[in-house]
Order: C-alpha cells, then structure tokens, then sequence
C-alpha cells in the first residue's frame, strides 16, 4: 500500500506529489493525458505563487516579470506595485512541463490512467487499482472525484466562462492588465519576450472575438497574429461542501473556485497542496479544512465582492475610477492577494 495517491496531474497535483515525495511519502500520480496540458488560464503567477514552486526546488521557466496589477476603463486607469517580490507571466504548458520534470527528479511515479470510482474503508483508499493510506483529488474545476463523493454545492448565480489566446506581440507593459466593460473584463499578461495572453471573462456566450471588439483600446494593440488558438473553461464558479471526504482531500480547483478576476489559482493551488501534505504527516487530516479556508480567505472575500460589484452595469463603470481616485486603498487589496 503505497502513502498517496494523487488523482490529476496538473500544477495542483503535482505539487502535492512533489511536498509529499520530499516529506518521504510513497507517491504515485493518476493522469490520463501525457504532459503538458494546455488549459485557458491567464497565466499570471502572484508573487507568493513565485516563492512556492521555488520551495518546491522548481527551476523556474522562462516567462516575463510580473511587477503587479493594472486596471483600465476608457481614460480612466489605476495600477498597483506587488510589494514583495516580482510574480511570473508564464506559459500554463511550460509551467506543466517544468512541474513534471520535478515531479520525476523528486521520485514521483506517474501513472498515465483515470481513477475511476473511488473505493474507501476505515485505513485506505482505492482507485484504478491502486490502493494508499490517503488520495488528493487534484482533477480540476469540475472535478469527477468531487462530483463521485457528492461535495458539489448548487450556484443559482450568473454563470461566467473564460476564453484565452495568445498573440504574437511585444508586451507593452509588465504588469497585468485588465481591461473592464459592461460586459466583461479582459486581461492581458505578458508570457514572453514577444507573446501576451489575452484573457475574457463575462457570463455572456459569445465569439472571442465580439468578446475582444468590446475592448477597442485593447483591440488596437493586438495588431500581431494570433499565437494559439482559442481555448475556453467554465463555469468558473465551483461551490463545493467540504475539502475533505473520509480519507479523501481536495485541492486546487477542485476544492472550490471563486472566479479568475483577481489571477489567484496558481499561487492558491500550490499553497493548498503544501498544507494537505502537512496536515497528511502531521496525522490530522481533518484539518486540513480550517487550513484552506484560511489560505483562501482574503482571495475569497475580496474576487466575491468584485464580481458582484462588475456583475451590475453601475458598478462595472465604477470599479476602474474609484481605485484611480483611492491608489493606496487599490495598492492594500492587490498586496492582500498577492
């Protein structure tokens, strides 16, 4: 019976396996697609987020400074310096990539095959044939190992999607921009040298490109061609019961989501996969819970309350000129978040 199992392969699970292996548990992970995986995300990683994959001894990959957050409507425009520390504009495949390859150095096995259902009795937990004393599901937004144990909640709220391309363009800035509309919000993060990912959120379906005319400032910059192709994740909104199930924990994404807004996930990510590795040796998994809600409080509260605030037509026009008006208020919650 090996110590863990670790259900998804992406930057949350293999996180998770990497913190366990070094804590000197016997870990394998469950991925049914060879890395890496490319998903729509903005790509932006905070500060903090920097500082994790490094304590992981993650040789970072190459991407574009991030020195901190702009917001833009129309003339109006107000930006806030990380205090501490640079984050990482970055490629979601080649973070993949460089998360894979310290998963193997570290001694983690990689198993290409899906979970399946997941089997539990009063000392293990099974799935694919594999049997350990704990599993992570690590599977993402609409995680089918949450969904199996019954931990998803119902939203009776709008339900917003996110659509991401990249462009052959040199980043005009190095802080990440997001643009706001009536409709939406598109931010922009620089990746490389010569390449941005542009990222729309809004609860409208539509094309990414009618989503990107309504940003005709943005617009006008992107005269490069197009990087990638588009991809899409949604809904974004994930309310789910609890974090842990028996001998189950869920981290990343599938522990609950709030909304891409504020450029969170990863840092979120990594930070819930050191503490459920630490709850896991420390022989009290149950706390595990207390845990992620305090590492996920302020991002919480805070990309809650801008969605609420930009989901009114009111409050969209207002976000960008009142932290324009309030830099240090502005400044304090992008420093709460990073």
């Amino acid at each position: 019976m090996i110590d863990l199992l670790v259900v998804g392969g992406g930057p949350a699970g293999l996180a998770t396996a990497v913190h366990a292996t070094l804590a000197g548990m016997e870990t394998v992970v469950l991925e049914p697609r060879p890395s890496p995986v490319d998903k729509a995300c903005g790509e932006g990683v905070m500060p903090s987020g920097v500082r994790a994959l490094r304590a992981l001894g993650l040789e970072l990959p190459p991407g574009h400074p991030l020195r901190g957050i702009r917001y833009v409507r129309g003339p109006h425009h107000a930006e806030a310096p990380f205090g501490d520390g640079t984050g990482l504009g970055v490629r979601r495949t080649d973070l993949h990539a460089a998360l894979t390859r310290r998963a193997e150095e570290a001694g983690v096995k990689i198993v290409t095959d899906r979970a399946g259902e997941i089997g539990q009795s009063a000392d293990s937990v099974t799935a694919a044939g594999l049997r350990a004393r704990w599993l992570v599901a690590a599977d993402g937004l609409h995680s089918p190992v949450r969904r199996g144990l019954g931990l998803d909640l119902p939203d009776r709220r709008p339900r917003r999607y996110g659509l991401r391309r990249h462009y052959h363009v040199r980043p005009w800035t190095d802080f990440v921009e997001v643009h706001w509309s009536a409709a939406g919000e598109a931010y922009v993060t620089p990746v490389a040298e010569d390449v941005v990912g542009v990222a729309v959120l809004s609860s409208q379906r539509r094309g990414y490109e009618e989503h990107v005319a309504g940003f005709p400032d943005l617009l006008a910059r992107l005269d490069g061609p197009p990087a990638t192709s588009v991809r899409g994740a949604g809904p974004l909104r994930q309310r789910v019961r609890r974090r842990t199930a028996g001998r189950v924990l869920l981290v990343g994404d599938a522990a609950g989501y709030v909304d891409a807004l504020t450029g969170e996930g990863v840092a979120l990510a990594l930070a819930s996969a050191e503490a459920a590795v630490r709850c896991l040796r420390a022989g009290h998994p149950e706390r595990y819970e207390r845990e992620w809600r305090r590492l996920s409080r302020r991002h919480r509260l805070l990309t809650e309350g801008l969605v609420r605030v930009a989901g009114r037509p009111a409050g969209a026009r207002l976000i960008v000129p009142a932290a324009a008006r309030l830099p240090s208020v502005f400044t304090a919650a992008v420093r709460a978040l990073q």
